[in-house]
């Protein structure tokens, strides 16, 4: 590595520079599916070096962004002639992840290989089940564990960070321990894109078709990202009725049920719904907090159990997020030296926590006092002053102060045009009252836990 004014340290800035701009040339789906994760790495005189996550991504970004980000590099520094897309683990003595026996793949081709790797922590083993899971567990394993194909397709799907790929990578790791002699294909819809568009490109479909028809298990991950690809979508609707027709297995997994795919022709969202549809809600707390405390086991560091509380109620947006937090957590832990409570877990994942933090609406509100009080919902805006119509009216202003963003005349405005002044008076009521009558805050504080819950 020289020392001259480019380089890696005075390079590194040009990268930030570089990406907004391939971002507004490319778009901003284009950008955040492949720019964005990469990262500038290295320079020296003459070349640049980029690190991908993937060996798919630099693959992509190689061919579709390659000559523009070195001719944009090359405008920066015109002594640059080379860019190196690598991928993460690339110079690494092991691989991150073992890949899937894949089909044979003859030499000679320019294909690359069509399996994509299995994450060894993505096990039946360490998957909790809940009541939002149950389901699709329960499917993932008969599928995996039996002989036969007992349902065509399994189709699951749920939100971002909920199970889905967990339990893909977990049928494929039981298939392999039980029939390995059974060949399986795990991929991304991104990758048989792909592995698609590359088969046309040196003229290879043929084969292409041959590789893909002839498996016995094929798993598709992210089905969604074929809507509005029709070549795409053709090729893999008949590479599904062939699989079927010859009772080999097709697993896939989308964000949306089938009927919901936007850009999905009819016969293929009719072709995904055949077989088991099963679907992963959003976590409940129960759920939440048995993940975390499965995995601050495995970690071997103690946690008090206060902290993963905290944690299962506030990160509620999905299962990834919420073991990000806790490895954070952990770190900082570990590298500082202090011990793990909510003071620090507070101040550790603010972003997290505030990224969590649900927009509670006045409306909201209302209607959540009203049902916990019965009384009608009409009565938060009416004039009736009767104590068993005000109090709840109180509670209702005095949770709209604490949970929103509204001001004093806003919130007045809500309750039947009411002034400000009425809204403090209720406030300072509700103070009072907390401080004086235990059971009565306590009331309060579960209305409040439910609505940020």
């Amino acid at each position: 590595m020289t020392n001259d004014k480019h380089s890696t340290s005075e390079q590194a800035p040009f990268w930030a520079r570089l990406r907004s701009r391939l971002r507004a040339e490319f778009g901003e789906a284009a950008y955040r599916s492949w720019l964005k994760p990469a990262s500038f790495e290295q320079a020296d005189d003459e070349t640049i070096r980029i690190l991908a996550p993937t060996r798919f991504m630099r693959d992509w970004i190689e061919t579709q962004y390659g000559d523009r980000l070195l001719r944009l590099w090359s405008e920066e520094n015109p002594k640059i002639v080379r860019l190196d897309i690598v991928h993460a683990g690339a110079d690494s003595d092991a691989p991150i992840a073992e890949p899937l026996p894949a089909v044979p793949v003859q030499t000679e081709s320019p294909r690359a290989e069509i399996g994509a790797p299995l994450d060894p922590r993505f096990r039946f083993d360490n998957f909790v089940v809940g009541k939002p899971n149950e389901l699709a567990f329960a499917a993932a394993r008969r599928v995996a564990e039996s002989e036969s194909v007992p349902f065509n397709p399994l189709f699951l799907y749920g939100g971002v960070g909920l199970g889905k790929t967990h339990l893909m990578h977990a049928i494929a790791w039981q298939i392999r321990k039980t029939t390995p002699e059974r060949r399986v294909i795990y991929l991304s819809a991104e990758k048989f894109m792909y592995q698609f568009i590359r088969a046309m490109r040196f003229k290879d479909t043929m084969a292409f078709k041959e590789q893909f028809r002839s498996v016995d298990v094929l798993m598709i991950d992210d089905v969604q990202f074929f809507s509005g690809k029709d070549n795409t979508q053709e090729e893999f609707f008949h590479t599904f009725n062939a699989l079927v027709d010859h009772n080999r297995q097709v697993i896939i997994s989308a964000d949306k049920s089938p009927n919901d795919l936007e850009g999905m022709e009819e016969r293929m969202k009719s072709r995904l719904g055949w077989g088991l549809v099963a679907d992963i809600h959003p976590t409940i707390y129960e759920l939440r907090l048995g993940i975390l405390q499965s995995k601050a086991e495995k970690m071997e560091f103690g946690i008090p159990l206060k902290v993963l509380e905290f944690l299962a109620h506030k990160i509620t947006s999905n299962v990834r997020e919420l073991e990000g937090a806790l490895n954070r957590l952990v770190a900082y832990a570990r590298l500082i030296g202090r011990p793990i409570d909510l003071d620090n877990t507070q101040e550790v994942l603010q972003d997290i926590l505030r990224a969590n933090d649900r927009k509670v609406t006045i409306e909201e509100i209302q209607k959540r006092v009203a049902e916990h009080y019965n009384i009608r919902l009409g009565e938060m805006y009416s004039a009736r002053r009767s104590r068993a119509i005000a109090r709840p009216r109180q509670v209702a202003m005095y949770l709209s102060k604490q949970l929103t963003e509204r001001s004093l005349p806003e919130i007045g405005r809500k309750f039947g045009g009411r002034d400000h002044t009425t809204v403090m008076h209720a406030v300072r009521k509700i103070d009072e009252l907390c401080a004086l009558d235990t059971s009565f805050s306590e009331d309060v504080e579960l209305l409040r836990r439910m609505l940020e819950g």
